[in-house]
């Protein structure tokens, strides 16, 4: 009697498919191409198992081919049957074939398992995400999406259907190194270009709204696009730092805003293009090499009679002087622009108005809407116009208005045109709601599970700040006069600064040669030498700045916390404020990662008189603590502070948390990454970790060396302020 034969796993899966004449015609194919026994059939049975149905098990089947590994995603895809359903399998093939065949079948069930309703909306755009990143972008697209929508269903549909711009920001970052891989480079190089640090932004993209092509000038804020689209990968940084010098040019040079009164579209944008050749021609007077930075993105040629290329040639006309072009609007252009007196700006907008004139009797159709200035570099020439007090009914006004609307900060629609970044940085009046207030900046934060910094993922928001009785610190401080005097002596005693040099001195550490070539000259002459020929060097004071960082969450309701963190700020602002030395006070607290309120108790410049004092007095305890969101805030102010130390003090129980966290590490990582990022930058960061058990959470923030712990909150104020005169006598 002879052995019964074993049945292969492709027999055992046709006697499954008994019946059905096109499954197991495709299942015997499938095994000609890709083997009798493999992944393949354990998925084929995982969808058979799913009830995925014939149509989708069937593409499943044709599509199976030994060489790229499909036959593994049966499993996959039976999961994202039971999550979604049948129709999703056959689409999820579809698209996986169309797209030439990712290995994204792990993402796709997370997708499923974790936002099934957002499904198809992904599938539709992963061409887009796979376009822009790979699959990495794809993979990075979907968890940002994932953790941006948290449990709100309805958020995870508006950014998988690209209506959030945080989706249109990750999709636009994986084209090109965008703004975002640039921005720091950009900020040392107009460091060194102006003298001073700039404040860079991206260019926030409303919703519905296509984004940023160009730089804007908004009120001392130079707005960056994430991405210059269709431009080459090999230019883009070469073009980010000349629309950064080209933003700088305007900054030095320019004027204040005009008033648009009767001025054609046409015309505004004719002034514009005079105005940006005059900045840059002073610029190059004081930088030549400026030049070499801009002209290669002067590509117009001497050919095209639309409005759109006779502006190029006359852009390019006005800056290269070896550019000949022979049309009579281009000559006359560069003739009057060179006879012009470039140091005012006044002329050019006379110049622009009349070549207007003259290209409107040309009847050449200018569709302002459309427009983009050229060359790539050039900022939208928006900065330069006042549009307050113009007359509604205004052609111009309202095209520059609708484009100024742009630049308003995303969830903000209660901001006028071009006014979010007025004095950006500097709390104003808001509504009290913080889902209503003003938006100050967004920050990136720390994705520990992925290991990838999310852009633009917290949004810091200016909370109105609550108003209470400043009698109220009066007695704190009265209540503790050895410690006030003490905090006001070690103020005083405080050398926080670089060393000045001290010339002609009678003793020293070295010879003071002109001194020396003196008293010769002296002594030749017959007068009495006086002897001071050293140079000494001793510390020049008050060159500190400092940002002092309140943790107000609901931790801080317990055990009279806020009211010590009240008597230790008041101490160390009293101090200061008798010291002349510049610090501001800031409170925080967090509701959720698009929440987190900033409430400004005292300015730089502003004494710790009443005011301050009554702000101070107002706080309240409550919400969360996103720290990480607030230590850059507090680091990006600091940054536009001119000293030569710059501290950020923090007060917190150092366990950050938020409603839309989880995982307690993120935000602690996230918060330490912030502290390293400020210290690169050249500021010191020190906290003080109040609670038991601070310390280890404290370490992991601050580092070993850069906190101190406060067991008791009645131990707060001195360990604060002897924190801070340690850190001054550094």
């Amino acid at each position: 009697m002879s052995a019964l034969r074993e049945t292969s796993p492709v027999e055992e899966l046709t006697a499954r498919l008994a019946g059905r004449r096109a499954l197991e015609g495709a299942a015997v194919a499938a095994s000609r191409r890709a083997g009798e026994a493999g992944d393949w059939v354990d998925g084929a049975s995982a969808l058979l198992h799913a009830n995925a149905g014939e149509t989708a098990l069937l593409a499943f089947l044709r599509a199976v081919d030994g060489g790229d590994g499909f036959g593994a995603a049966g499993t996959a895809l039976a999961d994202i049957c039971r999550e979604t359903n049948a129709r999703m399998v056959l689409t999820a093939i579809e698209a996986w074939q169309r797209l030439g065949r990712p290995h994204w079948w792990a993402t796709l069930t997370r997708l499923a398992r974790e936002a099934p309703e957002s499904f198809a909306l992904v599938l539709n755009h992963a061409g887009t995400a796979l376009a822009a990143g790979g699959e990495p972008g794809f993979t990075d697209f979907v968890a940002v999406g994932l953790k941006a929508g948290g449990a709100d269903a309805a958020r995870r549909r508006r950014f998988f259907a690209l209506e959030d711009p945080l989706a249109r920001r990750t999709l636009s970052r994986g084209v090109n190194d965008g703004f975002a891989a640039n921005e720091r480079r950009l900020a040392t190089f107009l460091t060194a270009l102006v003298g001073r640090v700039p404040f860079l932004r991206p260019f926030p993209t409303p919703p519905g709204r296509p984004p940023a092509r160009r730089v804007s000038i908004a009120d001392g804020v130079i707005l960056f696009p994430d991405s210059f689209p269709g431009a080459p990968a090999d230019t883009i940084d070469r073009l980010y730092r000349a629309a950064a010098a080209h933003a700088a040019a305007h900054r030095m040079f320019g004027a204040s805003r005009w008033k648009l009164g009767s001025l054609k579209p046409l015309q505004v944008s004719l002034i514009g293009l005079m105005e940006d050749a005059r900045v840059e021609a002073l610029a190059m007077l004081r930088f030549p090499g400026l030049r070499r930075l801009w002209a290669p993105f002067h590509v117009a040629r001497t050919e095209g009679g639309t409005a759109p290329a006779l502006l190029a040639r006359m852009a390019r006309a006005l800056f290269e002087p070896g550019f000949h072009d022979p049309h009579g609007f281009v000559v006359k252009a560069r003739r009057l622009f060179d006879e012009a007196d470039k140091t005012g700006p006044a002329v050019m907008r006379a110049i622009g108005g009349l070549i207007g004139n003259d290209l409107g009797q040309m009847r050449v159709q200018f569709n302002a809407r459309d427009w983009v200035i050229e060359p790539a570099y050039r900022d939208d020439n928006l900065g330069l116009w006042d549009f307050e007090g113009e007359p509604q009914s205004s052609e111009a006004i309202e095209l520059m208005i609708d484009a100024a609307r742009v630049r308003q900060e995303e969830g903000d629609g209660r901001v006028e045109p071009a006014a979010a970044h007025e004095r950006v940085g500097r709390a104003r009046p808001a509504p009290a709601a913080l889902e209503e207030s003003i938006v100050l900046a967004r920050y990136p934060e720390w994705d520990r599970a992925h290991g990838v910094e999310r852009l633009d993922w917290t949004c810091v928001r200016a909370a109105l700040p609550r108003t209470g009785d400043a009698r109220r610190i009066d007695a704190l401080l009265d209540g503790a006069p050895d410690l006030r005097r003490r905090v006001r002596r070690l103020a005083r005693s405080a050398r926080a600064g670089r060393l000045t040099r001290l010339r002609r001195q009678a003793e020293g550490h070295d010879l003071d040669v002109d001194a020396l070539v003196e008293e010769a000259v002296r002594a030749a002459t017959g007068e009495t030498p006086d002897g001071r020929v050293y140079r000494a060097s001793a510390p020049r004071l008050r060159d500190l700045a400092t940002v002092v960082l309140m943790d107000v969450s609901e931790s801080t309701r317990e055990a009279s916390v806020l009211e010590m963190e009240r008597l230790a700020v008041s101490l160390l602002g009293d101090a200061l404020d008798a010291a002349h030395d510049p610090v501001a006070l800031l409170a925080f607290a967090s509701d959720g990662r698009e929440r987190v309120g900033l409430t400004r108790v005292k300015d730089f410049d502003e004494p710790f008189g009443p005011t301050a004092r009554s702000r101070l007095a107002g706080l309240e305890s409550g919400l969360s603590t996103r720290l990480g969101a607030a230590l850059r805030h507090a680091g990006s102010e600091l940054e536009r502070r001119r000293a030569f130390r710059r501290l950020v003090l923090v007060m917190t129980d150092a366990e950050p948390s938020d409603i839309d966290v989880t995982d307690p590490l993120d935000l602690i990582e996230d918060a330490a990454r912030a502290v390293t990022r400020l210290r690169d930058r050249g500021m010191d960061v020190l906290g003080v970790a109040m609670g038991e058990g601070a310390a280890h959470r404290a370490a992991g923030i601050f580092g070993r060396a850069g906190y101190v712990t406060v067991a008791r909150p009645t131990e707060l104020p001195r360990r604060f302020a002897d924190l801070y005169f340690r850190l001054s006598r550094r």
